[in-house]
């Protein structure tokens, strides 16, 4: 992890990319996990909204804590522009594994609706199996609610986690597979800050 402003706080809240099941929460989780092993956080919360715009005004209205943001989403510069907001480090994280699921044992046309967030749509012409094609991508606001869709019977299939299928009961239809993801982490631009230590940026370095 390049570190520039990150330092001991007693509790890390995180602010992401919901709802459960994102790759967000689960680089949220890392994050946490990470910084409590370099002492950085005696314990950590990840909040989860619809939006990576939504987490930013949870962290806005809050006394402290930290945004994560996937730098693949499509606007990540404007939080890199907004001067209420600060960076504090970044790191490379893989996502849980990824692929095209659908309800479990459901009679699927040859031509599939397949909801996706925006960012991972290339892995669908990836992984999309042999015998079908694309009817319509459909675009949702994180992986969970593309898994959602499926559930809601508003698309065939979804690209989404592992967790999320898991979790809303799919089956995947194709191979997964993780991405290389680098993250972006914010704290807010003004009021307290959280000072760095020069050794808990080489450390963090090292490990992330």
């Amino acid at each position: 992890m390049q570190n520039i402003n990150l330092a001991h706080v007693g509790s890390a809240n995180v602010f992401t990319l919901g709802p459960q099941g994102t790759s967000s929460e689960a680089a949220a989780r890392h994050l946490i996990g990470h910084m409590q092993q370099y002492s950085l956080c005696d314990e950590g919360s990840v909040w989860l909204s619809e939006s990576y715009e939504g987490a930013r005004d949870q962290l806005l209205a809050a006394s402290d804590g930290l945004l994560l943001v996937a730098n693949a989403y499509a606007h990540v510069n404007d939080f890199y522009m907004d001067n209420r907001l600060n960076l504090a480090a970044a790191f490379v994280f893989d996502t849980p594994l990824y692929g095209i699921a659908s309800k479990k044992e459901a009679a699927l046309p040859s031509d599939l609706v397949i909801a996706t967030h925006p960012a991972p749509t290339p892995l669908i012409y990836q992984l999309l199996p042999e015998g079908f094609g694309i009817k319509e991508i459909v675009n949702r606001l994180s992986t969970s609610a593309s898994a959602l869709a499926v559930v809601n019977d508003e698309v065939h299939a979804a690209l989404t986690t592992a967790k999320a299928a898991d979790a809303y009961g799919l089956n995947f239809i194709s191979a997964t597979r993780p991405i290389r993801m680098l993250w972006s982490v914010f704290t807010r631009g003004t009021g307290p800050r959280l000072g760095l230590r020069a050794n808990d940026a080489q450390h963090l370095a090292v490990a992330l």
